[in-house]
This record gives C-alpha cells, sequence and structure tokens, in this order.
C-alpha cells in the first residue's frame, strides 16, 4: 500500500525541490563558485535558515539526489524478495541512476562538477557514505552469508560500477562488464565466519 504524502509533507518537498531547482539554474547560467548561498536563497524566496533546513551545505544543492540513491540502494537489499538474487537487484537500481544521471541535460551538470575541486571531493565523499549505507544493509542482511569484509568491498565495487558507467560511451555495455565482475567477486567471497 502507497501511503500518499500529507499537505505538509508536499509542502517542504516542493519548497526543497525549488530551492534545488533555482540552485542548479543559477550555477549552470553564472557558474558555481560565482554564486553565494544567500543568491539562491534569495532568488528561490526563501530564508537562508530555511535553504539550510533543507541541504546541509552548498555543495549539496548540486547533488539533491544523494539520500534518495542512498536509501534505493539499501532497500535494493532489505525489500528483495528471497527469490531474487542480490547482484541483479544492485544493478538495476546502478543502472537506473546512471540513466538518470546521464541523459543529455545532465551532461552540463557534470562538466560543472569535474571543474570544481569542492563538487569533486563533495563526490568523493558521497560515494563513500553510498558504500558505508550498502555494506551496512548487507552485513545486516541474515540472507547474506558473506563476511563484512566481502560486504564492504562489494559495496565499494558497486558504487564505483556507477560512476565508471556514467562516463562511459556505453553505459549499459560497461554495467554489464563491472556487474558481471562483481557477481563473480560475490560468488566467490568465503561466507563469514561462525562464532
Amino acid at each position: 500500500m502507497t501511503v500518499t504524502p500529507g499537505r505538509r509533507e508536499r509542502k517542504k518537498a516542493a519548497t526543497r525541490q525549488k530551492i534545488a531547482d533555482t540552485a542548479l539554474r543559477l550555477f549552470l547560467e553564472r557558474g558555481y563558485d560565482a554564486v553565494g548561498i544567500r543568491e539562491v536563497a534569495a532568488e528561490a524566496d526563501v530564508a537562508v535558515t530555511t535553504l539550510f533546513a533543507h541541504f546541509a551545505s552548498k555543495e549539496a544543492l548540486v547533488f539533491e539526489q544523494d539520500d534518495t540513491f542512498e536509501q534505493r540502494l539499501a532497500l535494493a537489499v532489505t525489500r528483495r524478495t528471497p527469490d531474487k538474487p542480490l547482484i541483479p537487484a544492485l544493478r538495476h537500481e546502478v543502472q537506473d541512476l546512471v540513466r538518470h544521471c546521464s541523459g543529455e541535460s545532465a551532461a552540463p551538470v557534470y562538466r560543472m562538477i569535474d571543474t570544481s575541486p569542492a563538487l569533486r571531493a563533495y563526490e568523493e565523499s558521497m560515494r563513500l557514505r553510498h558504500a558505508e549505507a550498502l555494506a551496512k544493509a548487507l552485513i545486516a542482511d541474515p540472507d547474506v552469508p558473506q563476511s563484512a569484509t566481502a560486504c564492504q568491498t562489494i559495496a565499494r565495487f558497486v558504487i564505483d560500477a556507477y560512476a565508471l558507467a556514467r562516463d562511459a560511451a556505453d553505459p549499459d555495455t560497461a554495467l554489464d562488464e563491472t556487474f558481471h565482475m562483481i557477481q563473480a567477486a560475490w560468488d566467490a567471497a568465503p561466507p563469514a565466519r561462525s562464532t
């Protein structure tokens, strides 16, 4: 059963999206470093405190889908049915994200990220956070017999597969190749030692 968000939640989500859309438009028009937080807030017609209630930093404005992707990866582990293999479930989520992030409309955003040391550093820390969250979900899953080290390793591989595919000329082929290797590594991982 899908729960429809209430008025307050819808209003909050709309404000968040308005801030993110405004920030991205300003960053692309004038350059990331040339736009300040106060300008984004003024243009979005919100207080600076409201902006920070939705986004922890200026960099977070560029990666506004960060939390959603992290949650989707964890849910791919925790909500899969017993008959659904783990690695294909993760591949499906990564493929969805790659398709979202590799379209023509995303190209200017990634050019901006590539030219900004602050955004590149934020993206790297975001990837590490995603890998940690995915590893925690894998380790906590009672149907995953692999060791914590194996779970942490595969989580990193999955996050790196996204980055490789996003930048590839043929993202689907890149995902096929990387997830073939990820599956082989997962299958070869020894089970956790019982204590």
